[in-house]
């Protein structure tokens, strides 16, 4: 485990991000089941209530699936490179890490000019670690997802260690991972989206943010989330690449 336990309550290739799911999808969640327990969440963790008709992130009979355990890995991986560029990696052992491991075609554009020419933010791009947080909990190797905490210690030991050149293939063999079921996985969406929202309500009306942690700590999980988890139905689109994700609220 990559810390100890927090008390609380269409297969392509691992590159393209539009594999099919590793096991079938199933029916998701009743939404208004799981959006009673996410509004009686927000209540207890500070944060507003929601306006009326706030919509849902699915529908009645949808299905639910996670993306693929090896994809999933992979966009940890290519996250854990760019954590390194921010810590000053040069692109010969980022970029180099990447090519040697078969992982170019999951990097974003944007990542690969962080990468080789040191284009853009770094400071955004550090704030990735909650994202791989997300990812870590998704995969069953984090032990709670609390929106009261930020991330958990022993993340940087869990992932591949590209300045020893460990190996993605030798990385999956030793990550230990357990991917949660969709369903919780989808709960935790939920209860993230609108979290979001609370945040981007306080910032609209000038006013302090709610909870415990900084705001970008609930966007970066809920970007992890609505990328790790698919839905199927009338009304989603197909599932998005790392950087095609929607975080309007």
């Amino acid at each position: 485990m990559v810390c100890p336990p927090v008390p609380s309550r269409r297969r392509t290739s691992v590159q393209d991000g539009t594999s099919e799911p590793d096991e079938q999808p199933i029916a998701a969640p009743d939404p208004l089941m799981i959006r009673a327990a996410t509004v009686a969440d927000l209540a207890d963790l500070g944060f507003p209530a929601l306006p009326d008709g706030y919509p849902l992130v699915w529908e009645q009979g949808d299905t639910v699936a996670l993306r693929p355990t090896e994809e999933l890995l992979g966009r940890c991986a290519v996250l854990n490179a760019v954590l390194a560029g921010v810590f000053g990696a040069p692109a010969e052992l980022t970029c180099g890490w990447l090519e040697r491991n078969g992982l170019v075609e999951a990097v974003t554009g944007p990542e690969w000019a962080f990468l080789a020419e040191r284009k853009g933010s770094g400071d955004l791009y550090g704030l990735h670690v909650e994202a791989l947080w997300a990812f870590a909990w998704v995969l069953g190797v984090g032990e709670e997802l609390d929106p009261g905490r930020y991330c958990g210690e022993g993340l940087a030991a869990w992932l591949p260690d590209i300045g020893a050149d460990e190996s993605f293939v030798d990385w999956q063999a030793r990550a230990g991972v357990r991917p949660r079921p969709a369903v919780e996985v989808a709960a935790l969406l939920d209860l993230h989206y609108c979290l979001d929202w609370g945040h981007v309500q306080a910032l609209m009306n000038d006013e302090p943010t709610p909870g415990v942690t900084l705001p970008y700590v609930i966007g970066q999980r809920r970007w992890a989330l609505e990328w790790a988890v698919t839905f199927r139905g009338p009304y989603h689109p197909e599932p998005p690449r790392w950087d095609e994700v929607d975080l309007a609220s």
